[in-house]
């Protein structure tokens, strides 16, 4: 089954003059009880957050938390001890697990504009724990597939996650295609940046989404230079 969900069908969220948010799933005061989650993946939010301003502290339990930096630098504090600052290209991961409380400010003088992805975890119990990485993402390895965060021990020189999923990225040029082989035990989600792709014969611009269950390829054709993200989920809860 294929869904295409268009870029006008996200949520917007504007809770602070400094923060505008677009929820992919139900979160915070948008509730959809036919749209919560897919998979194991439970949140998706592309914020962009004013210069100087941020998120102070707030806890989290039994999640892990994925964040990718697409423009700007976000300075991170946890109850873990980490100080760090993710910027543009990094990705970090948060196992909340029994539970922690972080911040996430902004500390430049431009926006900064990120997606934080959350995960129902494949282990509940788990001891907290940090990882982050530069991987360069926004710029390198054009027309691949490149695997940020995974929970397959396989991969190499990515985030590691409690969770059987993988998050990957692509910079995919005008004219350029690729394959996804995939099982219909498994579902997979694409979110379109910026740029212009077709997945499976169905056209998506930028913030367009698309969700596929029981596939077996999933293709995609550049028709304009593109960035997306697809993330390869497990379809059964006891696989998560």
């Amino acid at each position: 089954m294929f869904k295409y969900i268009s870029a006008a069908d996200r949520h917007h969220a504007a809770p602070a003059a400094w923060l505008s948010s677009y929820f992919l799933f139900s979160f915070a005061d948008y509730f959809d009880r036919d749209n919560m989650h897919f998979g194991p993946l439970r949140v998706f939010n592309d914020d962009n957050v004013a210069a100087q301003s941020g998120f102070p502290q707030h806890p989290h339990s039994e999640m892990e938390i994925v964040t990718l930096v697409l423009e700007g630098e976000i300075t991170h504090q946890d109850t873990m001890g980490n100080k760090t600052t993710i910027k543009a290209g990094e990705v970090q991961r948060m196992t909340a697990g029994t539970g922690l409380a972080h911040s996430e400010f902004n500390r430049q003088d431009k926006p900064l504009h990120l997606y934080q992805l959350w995960f129902i975890p494949g282990q509940k119990g788990l001891a907290p724990s940090y990882e982050q990485k530069d991987l360069g993402f926004m710029g390198a390895n054009k027309n691949e597939l490149v695997p940020l965060v995974t929970g397959q021990k396989v991969l190499e020189d990515v985030v590691y996650m409690n969770s059987n999923s993988t998050v990957y990225w692509s910079n995919l040029d005008e004219g350029n295609e690729l394959e996804f082989k995939t099982f219909p035990i498994r579902m997979t989600m694409i979110y379109v940046k910026e740029g212009t792709i077709f997945v499976n014969g169905t056209e998506l611009g930028p913030n367009d989404q698309a969700r596929m269950t029981n596939d077996d390829v999933v293709h995609v054709r550049a028709t304009k230079d593109a960035q997306f993200i697809l993330i390869d989920l497990p379809a059964n809860e006891a696989n998560y």
